[in-house]
C-alpha cells in the first residue's frame, strides 16, 4: 500500500474522529476532556514503573495516580460548593487550570449575567411600583384565587386595606359587599361597577364615597382591580341637576302667579271699574313677582360674570368703612325698624373690585335681615386682625343645622324653601359671595347654633394680607 493511500486514510480517520467529538453531548465531551490527561499520565507512569520494577509496581503507581486525579476533582468540587454558598465574589473564585479553569470561568460569567438580569428586572419592577404608587386611581393586583398580591396607596385608602397587613389575604374576606363579590365572581372585564359606602374619617366623622371599579386581566390568570373615586364628579352632577331644577322652579313660580292674575283680569270686568281693588291688588302682586324675576336674572348674570375666566379682575382701592356703612344703611331701610342693627367698622382699605365687594357685603347683611325674626339683633363688624381684614355679620336668628352648613354656598340651596321665598331671597346670594372671595383670595367661615340661649349665625369673611391696608392711601392711588 502506497504512502499516499495511508495518508488519505489517516486524514479520513481524523475527520471522522473530529466529527464524533463535535457531535458528543457537552457533558460527555467535558468528561472525556478531563479523563484523557489522567489516563495518559497513569499509562506513562505505569509503563515506566513496569520497565524499572515489576507489574505490581505498575499497578500500584497507576492506581495512585488515578486516585490522586479523582481526589483533585473532588477537592475542586468541594471548593465550588463552598463558593456557591458564599456571596459569589470574583475574588473568592477557586483557582484551577485546564478543564476546571474553563468550567469555573463559564460558571462565574453565567452568575454575573444573572446578576445583571436580576438588577435590570428589579429596577424595572421598582419603576413600575413607583409609577403605580403615583397613580391617583387605586390598583390591586389579585392572583387566580383573588388574594391580594400588591396594591398602591390609593387602593389602600379606597378599600381600607394595608399591603403590609393584608398581603396574600383573600380580598372578599375584607370587602364583604355582595355586589362586589358578585362582580369579582362574574369576572366581566367589559363592564364597571359603581359602589357606594360610608368612609370613616380619622377625626371621627364620615362621608359618602362612590367608587367606579373595573377589572383588567393580565399574566397567568391574574387580575388588576382598578378603582376611581367619583364622589366629586357625582356631587357636581347632582349640583348641576339641582341647579337646572331649582332655576326652573324659581322662574316658574312668579310666571305662574302673573299668568293667574292676568287670567283673572281677563275674566273680570275690570275695564268697567266694577272691581278696582282687584286690579290694584293684582298689579301689586305682579310687580312683586316681576321684581323677583329681575333680581333672579341679575344674580344669574352676576354669577356668570364671576365664573367667566376672561373677565379680568379690575382692582381699585376700596374704602371698606364707607362701603360697609352704606350697606348697613340700606339694610336698615329694608328692615323698616323691625330689627336692631349695629355696626362697628374700623377704618380700613381693600385692594379689589368695588362692585364685587359691594355685592358681597350687601348679600351678607341683607341675608341677616331676611332670616332674623322681627325684634332680632344684627351686628356688623369690620376690623383688621394680624394684617387680615375681617368682615363679620352676626345675627340671633333661628340658626342653621350643622348638616346644611357645607352646602350653603351652592346655587339655590335652601335650608327652608318656604321661608326663603317669603323672605324674598333668590337663593344665589351666598354663591355670589363664594365666587367673589375666590377671585379675591379670601375665605368664608360660617358658624351657627340652634336650640340654645345664644342661637344664631355668624358669617365671617377674611381677606388676605396682601389686599388689606390699615392706613389711608394717597389720594392719587384711589381709583374713581
Amino acid at each position: 500500500m502506497s504512502p499516499s493511500i495511508n495518508a488519505v486514510r489517516a486524514g479520513g480517520f481524523q475527520a471522522d474522529f473530529s466529527r464524533k467529538i463535535q457531535s458528543m453531548k457537552p457533558a460527555t465531551k467535558l468528561f472525556l476532556t478531563a479523563l484523557w490527561p489522567l489516563l495518559l499520565l497513569a499509562t506513562v507512569c505505569g509503563t515506566i514503573a513496569g520497565l524499572i520494577g515489576s507489574w505490581a509496581s505498575t499497578f500500584l503507581v497507576t492506581t495512585i495516580i488515578i486516585l490522586l486525579g479523582f481526589a483533585y476533582h473532588a477537592w475542586k468540587l468541594s471548593q465550588i460548593h463552598v463558593w456557591l454558598d458564599s456571596d459569589l465574589r470574583a475574588a473568592d473564585l477557586p483557582d484551577a487550570f485546564g478543564t476546571w479553569g474553563d468550567v469555573l470561568s463559564n460558571l462565574y460569567r453565567i452568575i454575573r449575567q444573572n446578576r445583571v438580569d436580576q438588577q435590570t428586572l428589579s429596577s424595572s419592577l421598582t419603576r413600575f411600583q413607583e409609577a403605580a404608587t403615583a397613580l391617583p386611581d387605586g390598583a390591586v393586583m389579585l392572583d387566580n384565587e383573588n388574594n391580594i398580591v400588591w396594591c398602591n396607596p390609593a387602593a389602600e385608602q379606597h378599600w381600607h386595606i394595608s399591603l403590609v397587613r393584608d398581603r396574600m389575604q383573600t380580598i372578599t374576606y375584607i370587602i364583604r359587599m355582595p355586589e362586589f363579590i358578585a362582580f369579582l365572581a362574574a369576572r366581566n372585564l367589559a363592564e364597571s361597577l359603581t359602589l357606594k359606602y360610608t368612609h370613616l374619617i380619622d377625626a371621627g366623622g364620615s362621608r359618602e364615597i362612590s367608587l367606579s371599579v373595573q377589572l383588567v386581566a393580565f399574566g397567568d390568570e391574574q387580575t388588576l382591580l382598578l378603582s376611581r373615586d367619583i364622589s366629586e364628579r357625582e356631587r357636581l352632577e347632582r349640583m348641576r341637576s339641582d341647579f337646572v331644577a331649582n332655576v326652573s322652579h324659581e322662574l316658574r313660580t312668579p310666571l305662574t302667579v302673573m299668568a293667574g292674575f292676568l287670567e283673572t283680569m281677563h275674566q273680570t270686568d275690570i275695564a268697567g271699574g266694577t272691581k278696582p281693588e282687584l286690579l290694584k291688588r293684582s298689579l301689586n302682586h305682579m310687580s312683586q313677582q316681576t321684581e323677583r324675576m329681575q333680581r333672579l336674572v341679575d344674580d344669574l348674570l352676576a354669577l356668570s360674570r364671576l365664573e367667566d375666566a376672561h373677565n379680568k379682575l379690575a382692582e381699585s382701592i376700596i374704602d371698606m368703612q364707607g362701603l360697609v356703612q352704606a350697606s348697613v344703611n340700606d339694610a336698615k331701610v329694608m328692615s323698616a325698624g323691625r330689627h336692631q342693627v349695629t355696626v362697628n367698622a374700623e377704618p380700613s382699605w381693600l385692594l379689589g373690585n368695588r362692585d364685587e365687594i359691594s355685592s358681597l357685603v350687601s348679600n351678607l347683611v341683607s341675608n341677616a335681615i331676611r332670616y332674623t325674626a322681627d325684634g332680632g339683633h344684627v351686628d356688623v363688624s369690620l376690623r383688621v386682625q394680624q394684617a387680615e381684614l375681617h368682615f363679620t355679620v352676626r345675627d340671633n336668628g333661628e340658626g342653621i343645622a350643622p348638616e346644611h352648613l357645607p352646602r350653603l354656598t351652592e346655587r339655590f340651596y335652601r335650608v327652608d324653601r318656604g321661608r326663603s321665598r317669603v323672605a324674598g331671597g333668590t337663593g344665589l346670594g351666598l354663591a355670589i359671595v363664594k365666587h367673589v372671595l375666590m377671585r379675591h383670595g379670601g375665605r368664608l367661615d360660617i358658624e351657627s347654633t340652634q336650640g340654645t340661649q345664644h342661637h344664631g349665625s355668624t358669617f365671617r369673611v377674611i381677606f388676605p394680607v396682601g389686599r388689606t391696608m390699615v392706613s389711608q392711601p394717597k389720594p392719587q392711588a384711589v381709583a374713581a
